[in-house]
């Protein structure tokens, strides 16, 4: 597809040279709001508890030129955008000049309920395509909304006139991050389009100055991935300078010139780059002439006219890409472009002094008290001529998207004896995928090499692998038997990835906020091994706190995993679900709680106050608990449910998979102790996130109702005692006691695992019906 670039969508004309200078006074405009808004933040608001507010000057200045650009030049209504942390005030400003932000939001920058420090899709009031804050996953992601937005297109969920680019604004220091590159590899498999990085290059981080080099190398790997990669190393003035008499010589030197000298002349202005020059340059006498045709301040202009500070250089280059291409900007850039301590090493955090900031606004004509004023220090021609420029802007005339509500049909269990629950997971999706249901329509499957494993095999297979070019089943076309069918068109639903948990979980991300970006609800579910829910762990963060809606579902999980050893065995992942906001984490036992909880789930996961949920599954077939009534199901989806109800103040508690040891435990001390009740616990999460919300509001004076937890464990008294037990940190139930004070021997894997059978590792680790017995007995027995 091809796109014509936008310098003004209300179709007037505006003649190149007048476009520019308005970008060069809107460039200036957005760097003294956002170092203001910093400066006010950390020196003039009152400081309550002493601490440094922070902000980044020096990180808004090198890429404010490239947001004007952008913004009010290329940017389309459907165009999403990715802004790098440290330019959050930029993005702020640009909405503070066009009407959407408000001063008393700029004015508690960094405080209470004001702008967040980095862009925020649910904490910011200006729009936010995505949030940023953890370098390098803004970043990516963009690469998988781009495939979100293919997969709506071939499903015929949005039409071509409605698609947009995916645009991430990066430092150069965030290609320091791994998940950049793997992101990349990922998004070549899959052809990704419509997507541009645009890299805010100016050669220094928070410690240091980027190696010299790593110039060519960026390239090397983009251009090897399939990305076009254009490089805006020179303004439009450095050029023009060029061509003169000694200009080529100038120019091989600014080449050669290191990163580091490159930026501490930066710093000492004109008559520092006149004594290098001239001394380097001795030689060339009409390069030396060039050099003193300047005076200081124009040479330091000159030196610093890098492409990434030249607007007309910026909006050619964005206007000549057009097409569907991947690409990669790399804009060379000064830190602190403007401001008084450009260049320096130390300006990442470091903030003008009230002198400084006094300098800058009388340079820049800004009277005293009109330093919150939109338009001020430019006259009233200007002034007005530049509103009507950013009013314009096209991107502004981005729709409302509509969060359309999937109707979610009853699921049923698989009516099995004996079942894991992973085998129920892959048969309950199964059904799914036979059924006409509009729900199987709008669910996609994604995996990191996991899928068959994981159980999604016969949904895949019902419904294939999505491909923007249609992929053949080589092994069954040669009639090769194969229980999978790994065929992949358009109509595919199932989206597989590498070996890469981090890309796993900003898929789930991207597909998880389809409808907030693009108008179209689908429904992401991801499988993963339980144990490297870890090593993604910043991407499931990140996703959840922009408030993506997704099904993560982790098998196998815990010792019960048995000869695969330790690696493979998950500890603490009950711990991350149930401190992970925005994720809800179930550990069913039994295939009709999670059919109940999948359910569940599809209904929360659209729901307005909603959000992800997380379930911990098990590959062990355990035997069906029976059921008279229906009346534990409304209680086993807020957490937990009396399998066995006490008779006094004693009971045994279980999660997930340990099902068969804590009712043959159960069995054995019933011998001995009869009226021993036995607690099946679905969501540690859901208890105790209730309950302390409970707590919470009574430490204020107010009487909310009982949580659920608390009416549960109510039957048995304050003197009441517990056996905890689960396949997992025995903290995620251990602290069940203090709800109502009562006593608790917590039985669970606190060490590394290693390879056995189960009747050997659950002996050595305590977790069998006789160590429950025991610990019950031993517990039971205490005054």
């Amino acid at each position: 597809m091809t796109r014509q670039a936008v310098l003004n969508p209300e179709d007037t004309v505006i003649d190149r040279s007048d476009a520019a200078e308005l970008l060069e006074l809107l460039d200036a405009r957005l760097r003294w709001l956002s170092s203001w808004t910093i400066h006010h933040a950390n020196n003039l608001r009152e400081n309550a508890d002493g601490l440094k507010v922070g902000g980044h000057q020096a990180s808004c200045a090198s890429i404010s030129t490239i947001m004007a650009a952008l913004y009010f030049t290329a940017l389309g209504p459907n165009d999403k955008v990715a802004v790098k942390p440290h330019a959050g005030p930029l993005l702020h400003a640009i909405h503070y000049l066009l009407g959407e932000q408000s001063r008393e939001q700029l004015e508690r920058f960094r405080g209470f309920g004001g702008a967040q420090s980095y862009p925020s899709r649910t904490k910011d009031s200006i729009p936010v395509d995505f949030s940023t804050g953890s370098v390098g996953l803004g970043v990516a992601i963009t690469a998988f909304a781009s495939l979100v937005q293919d997969f709506l297109l071939a499903h015929k969920l949005m039409a071509m006139e409605d698609t947009g680019r995916m645009i991430a604004l990066m430092g150069d220091a965030e290609l320091d991050e791994g998940n950049i590159y793997e992101c990349l590899i990922e998004a070549y498999k899959h052809d990704i389009r419509n997507c541009w990085w645009i890299i805010d290059y100016n050669r220094q981080s928070l410690d240091a100055t980027t190696a010299d080099r790593m110039f060519r190398r960026f390239d090397d790997i983009f251009e090897t991935c399939g990305w076009r990669v254009v490089t805006l190393k020179y303004g439009k003035a450095q050029l023009a300078a060029f061509k003169k008499p000694g200009g080529r010589s100038l120019q091989r030197w600014i080449d050669e010139c290191g990163n580091a000298d490159f930026a501490a002349l930066t710093y000492q202005g004109g008559e520092a780059w006149r004594e290098r020059l001239v001394s380097d340059l001795a030689n060339n006498s009409e390069a030396v002439a060039l050099v003193n045709d300047y005076d200081a301040e124009e040479l330091a202009h000159l030196m610093t006219n890098l492409g990434g500070h030249c607007a007309e250089t910026l909006a050619d280059a964005f206007a000549s890409a057009q097409d569907d291409m991947p690409t990669l900007f790399i804009a060379y850039t000064v830190k602190g472009y403007g401001l008084p301590f450009a260049g320096h090493k130390d300006n990442h955090a470091g903030m003008m002094t009230a002198a400084q900031i006094q300098g800058l606004r009388e340079d820049m004509g800004i009277g005293e008290g009109e330093e919150w004023e939109p338009f001020a220090g430019i006259g009233a021609n200007a002034s007005a001529s530049l509103k009507a420029f950013v009013e314009a802007a096209a991107f502004r005339r981005q729709c409302g998207t509509e969060e359309n509500v999937i109707p979610v049909p009853a699921i049923t269990a698989p009516k099995e004896r004996a079942i894991s629950t992973q085998v129920a997971f892959g048969k309950i999706l199964h059904e799914l995928a036979k059924s006409d249901e509009p729900l199987a329509d709008r669910i996609v499957t994604t995996s990191p090499d996991v899928t068959v494993s994981t159980n999604l095999g016969p949904w895949v297979n019902r419904r294939g692998l999505f491909r923007r070019d249609e992929l053949a089943d080589v092994f069954r076309a040669a009639k090769i038997p194969s229980a999978q069918k790994w065929g992949g068109d358009q109509a595919g639903q199932h989206i597989e990835l590498g070996i890469a948990e981090t890309n796993l979980f900003l898929m789930l991300a991207a597909a998880g906020l389809s409808a907030p970006l693009f108008g179209q609800r689908i429904l992401p579910i991801g499988t993963v091994y339980d144990p490297f829910i870890a090593r993604g762990l910043d991407a499931l963060n990140y996703g959840c706190y922009q408030d993506a809606r997704f099904l993560l579902v982790a098998t196998p999980s815990g010792l019960t995993l048995g000869p695969e050893g330790g690696a493979h065995q998950s500890i603490n992942p009950p711990l991350i679900g149930m401190g992970q906001p925005g994720l809800t984490a179930f550990e069913p036992a039994f295939a009709d709680e999670l059919a109940a909880i999948m359910q569940w789930s599809f209904e929360y996961m659209q729901a307005p106050n909603g959000g992800s949920v997380y379930l911990r599954l098990s590959t062990r077939s355990i035997e069906q608990a029976g059921r008279n009534d229906a009346g534990w199901r409304q209680e086993m989806l807020s957490g937990g449910y009396w399998l066995h109800e006490p008779k006094g103040t004693e009971a045994i508690i279980f999660m997930g998979a340990m099902a068969p040891e804590a009712i043959d435990g159960w069995n054995r001390i019933m011998e001995l102790r009869p009226g021993v009740g036995l607690l099946v616990i679905t969501s540690p999460d859901l208890l105790h996130r209730e309950w302390s919300m409970a707590v919470a509001a009574r430490s204020r004076g107010k009487t909310p109702r009982p949580s659920h937890v608390e009416n549960l464990l109510a039957p048995l008294g304050r003197d009441g005692k517990l056996v905890t037990l689960l396949d997992g940190s025995p903290s995620a139930l251990s602290w069940l006691g203090a709800v109502h004070g009562q006593k608790v021997a917590p039985l669970g894997v606190d060490r590394f695992g290693q390879t056995g059978n189960l009747p050997d590792l659950y002996r050595e680790y305590g977790l069998d019906g006789a160590a429950v017995a025991n610990a019950a007995l031993s517990l039971f027995r205490t005054l």
